[in-house]
């Protein structure tokens, strides 16, 4: 379905990211990963499923490394015609506490990158008058929890960043959509269960629980392999019109 389409995931090494990429590259896609941590290994995975795969190291709090990431992927493979704003962080404080240094560092790589990644992408989609950006936001674009005020900020942010990109492309080719998925058990996740457990002293098993139980209905984690096959939905000529909306993969969460 999407063969000779290059597809650009941010913080895809690992995680949701690397879920969706790998979804992707089923169906046939370029696809050019993105991130920290081990970087040979998910190429290895992403070539193993036949797709021509590249990496590029940008930092997404800086524009400038941004700029040169969209210009390597536009020398490689022509343009971005899958563009996948996933990179993200995430701090736990109280908004008195917060550090402010956090409060930059989430704003700019959860919010202000998709913003970037977006604007130099946007020329090259119009041109072919094909073009499909996926923002990985989360049910806290939707919703807050406390002590998570920049992520809440952020991803509402983005939320709001989709409607507008859908809105100034809406008779065109190019369509802008989110993704807000609840508990996913990344590495990020996984964390916070870890904290849960040694702090009340609970297993893992009992601290998973805790934590689904307190928000997700579900009682069930989504997976990165669910989030890809919604990726690939929106690929697909039956998402043509799907513009601007912001759907929640989150077992529940915000219809309570």
């Amino acid at each position: 379905m999407l063969a000779n389409k290059t597809a650009l995931i941010t913080g895809s090494t690992s995680g949701i990211g690397l879920g969706i990429a790998k979804a992707l590259a089923r169906q046939g896609a370029n696809i050019v990963l993105n991130g920290f941590g081990d970087t040979e290994t998910p190429q290895k995975e992403i070539a193993a499923l036949g797709a021509q795969v590249a990496y590029h190291g940008a930092d997404m709090s800086k524009p400038a490394e941004i700029e040169a990431m969209m210009a390597f992927v536009a020398e490689r493979f022509g343009r971005v015609d899958i563009l996948v704003n996933n990179a993200g962080i995430q701090h736990v404080a109280r908004v008195e506490n917060f550090p402010t240094e956090k409060w930059d560092a989430i704003m700019a790589i959860n919010l202000s990158s998709a913003f970037h990644a977006s604007r130099l992408a946007l020329p090259a989609m119009l041109k072919a008058n094909w073009g499909r950006i996926i923002n990985v936001a989360s049910v806290h674009g939707l919703v807050a929890s406390a002590e998570k005020s920049a992520y809440v900020a952020a991803k509402h942010g983005v939320v709001g960043l989709t409607k507008v990109t859908a809105l100034e492309n809406a008779t065109t080719g190019v369509t802008c959509n989110a993704i807000c998925p609840g508990w996913v058990l990344t590495p990020l996740v996984q964390k916070q269960v870890d904290a849960k457990a040694e702090a009340l002293g609970l297993s893992g098993e009992e601290a998973t629980k805790r934590l689904l139980g307190e928000k997700e209905p579900s009682m069930q984690f989504t997976t990165p392999e669910e989030l890809g096959a919604l990726a690939v939905f929106f690929c697909s000529p039956a998402a043509n019109n799907v513009r601007g909306v912001a759907w929640n993969m989150d077992g529940g969460w915000t219809a309570q």
